[in-house]
């Protein structure tokens, strides 16, 4: 049961943005588009240390499979992602450890509204089974969601509101029992340009928990930076900090984008 609730809420997380984070740190979302015809490709990598009642979980997501955002038009994109994951849970003085390619996700962003800076975009998406579920990798099943995502830009600061919806559904019938199907998120984020090409970012957010025995939903905070070697390429780096026991104590992230 552990293990599947640490699937869904990296499912969770996954799908709705992270899967395409507004800039990789961030969590949340913002409306930018790629443009017809044009490709980003995103390598993020993400470290997550969490102990709790004698158990300590380790989870590594490698950035072995680009995220892909592609331009349908000026204001849609479609955004499809695979995370390939190592998941170490060490229980009792023994450790279990998996190791594969996790449900993967296919979403499209259209940017609907566009006004003086402010912009308003719809993302739904879909999760395809496309990890083992017996060995905690997936779900078993897909699952949906849909997010309305609101960005304000007041140069040389950005403001980001993203809210959604994702319904989960399991094939095995102790993680139907032991988990909640539908899941909300809200999260708001900022980023100001300090220097030519490097960003401050700042995130805080929260979610139901999936866990049907808990009614504390986790919330996080985080804060990163942005750097562009090129117009085309940028690295970033960030921390992600639980603020009540729900939440993952402690996650490291870091990527690499590149657009074409």
């Amino acid at each position: 049961m552990l293990k599947r609730l640490v699937v869904s809420v990296i499912t969770f997380v996954f799908l709705w943005g992270g899967s395409a984070f507004a800039a990789h740190p961030l969590i949340t979302d913002d409306t930018g588009t790629q443009g017809k015809g044009k490709t980003q490709f995103e390598f993020t990598g993400e470290y997550s240390h969490d102990a709790e009642d004698g158990t300590t979980r380790n989870i590594l997501v490698y950035p072995t499979i680009p995220l892909l955002s592609h331009g349908l038009t000026e204001t849609a994109d479609l955004v499809l992602g695979v995370p390939f994951e190592r998941i170490e849970t060490k229980q009792d003085g023994s450790t279990v450890t998996e190791r594969g390619i996790s449900d993967a996700s296919i979403q499209v962003k259209w940017r609907f509204y566009e006004s003086s800076g402010l912009s308003v975009a719809v993302k739904p998406g879909l999760t395809l089974p496309t990890g083992n579920e017996d060995r905690g990798l997936g779900n078993g099943k897909a699952s949906y969601s849909a997010f309305l995502i609101v960005t304000k830009e007041l140069a040389p600061l950005a403001f980001h509101l993203t809210m959604g919806f994702l319904r989960n559904e399991y094939k095995l019938q102790a993680d139907e029992n032991g988990n909640k199907r539908e899941l909300w998120h809200v999260s708001f984020a900022v980023q100001a340009e300090v220097l030519k090409g490097l960003k401050v970012v700042g995130n805080i957010g929260s979610e139901r928990n999936p866990d049907r025995s808990s009614n504390t939903n986790p919330a996080f905070l985080l804060g990163g930076l942005i750097y562009s070697l090129k117009e085309n390429l940028d690295i970033d780096f960030g921390v992600k900090a639980g603020l009540n026991r729900p939440e993952t104590d402690v996650s490291y992230l870091a990527g690499l984008t590149w657009r074409l």
